[in-house]
């Protein structure tokens, strides 16, 4: 189904915003992006969504090696003896030995799940680790190169946009007219906003024009 996704502001980035801006997909393509008035009329039978706050590309993920194996995901069933926060360092390692294939392959499906509750569609590879590999490759997210000429940041978060991040350089495509369709929403006022606040403040991921993730 074409749905148009429209918000008081869209961030193409490598382009001017766009306010009260849409972006239609097709299918997993974007087909459309400008000022929400212009795409609704090029597409009158589309269903239309309407978000709060800023359409931006969906982030990339440059720890997600680290993250999905380095850390342990707790499951909601753990929180009274592990809390809910990844664990790592000293913490993950008095636990890694007690993970047997199925606890580890658990951690790392909801270690990406959280990735998409932060916006993020692209995670930075190579993947070794066989159950890595395979919950990527089910998730639908996007496995990317390093980015060449690209510092990285010590700053090791679920958070893309942590330790300082601007949004350009944490993107891995802009949006533009027949890409696919992997775009995040946040609930901030602008791009000033959002690398301030941070992609907690994502409330929608689209991946290849589907909507994987929603803030209840």
């Amino acid at each position: 189904m074409l749905t148009v996704h429209a918000a008081p502001l869209v961030l193409p980035v490598g382009a001017a915003a766009v306010e009260r801006g849409a972006v239609a997909v097709d299918g997993d393509r974007i087909t459309a992006l400008g000022p929400y008035d212009e795409v609704a009329a090029a597409y009158p039978s589309a269903r239309v969504r309407q978000w709060p706050g800023v359409i931006a590309p969906g982030l990339r993920q440059r720890h997600a090696e680290w993250l999905l194996t380095r850390c342990y995901h707790p499951d909601p069933r753990e929180a009274d003896a592990l809390g809910t926060e990844p664990l790592s360092g000293e913490a993950f390692a008095r636990l890694a030995g007690e993970l047997d294939a199925t606890r580890w392959s658990g951690s790392v499906r909801r270690g990406l799940q959280q990735m998409l509750r932060y916006g993020t569609t692209h995670l930075t590879g190579p993947f070794r680790d066989p159950a890595v590999r395979t919950a990527v490759s089910r998730s639908g997210l996007v496995e990317v190169p390093p980015a060449a000429g690209v510092p990285d940041s010590e700053v090791r978060d679920l958070d893309p946009l942590a330790g300082g991040r601007d949004l350009p350089g944490s993107v891995h495509i802009p949006l533009v007219t027949g890409a696919r369709a992997d775009f995040a929403v946040f609930d901030v006022p602008d791009e000033t906003a959002l690398v301030a606040v941070g992609a907690a403040s994502c409330v929608v991921t689209v991946l290849a024009g589907r909507l994987v993730y929603r803030r209840r």
